[in-house]
């Protein structure tokens, strides 16, 4: 009993004192990965593959903002 219960003030202190995560884009590239992965009988790796992807989209639509000029004045 005692150790589940250090078990579980271990997980909470771990929890609590993690960084949190930068999931940008994972999260929906996952869900149409593992969908798309498990019609094709492969649902993890297309999850994992989908997150992968979602991720890079994401992290590249954020660069094109930050590359976007407001137009310069001419005179």
């Amino acid at each position: 009993m005692k150790w589940i219960l250090a078990a579980a003030c271990t997980a909470v202190i771990s929890l609590t004192l993690a960084p949190t995560a930068d999931a940008k884009g994972c999260i929906k590239g996952a869900i149409f990965g593992g969908v798309a992965g498990h019609m094709a009988g492969h649902g993890k790796l297309g999850a994992a593959a989908g997150c992968v992807v979602g991720h890079h989209e994401a992290n590249k639509a954020d660069a094109n903002k930050a590359n976007a000029q407001a137009p310069a004045d001419q005179k």
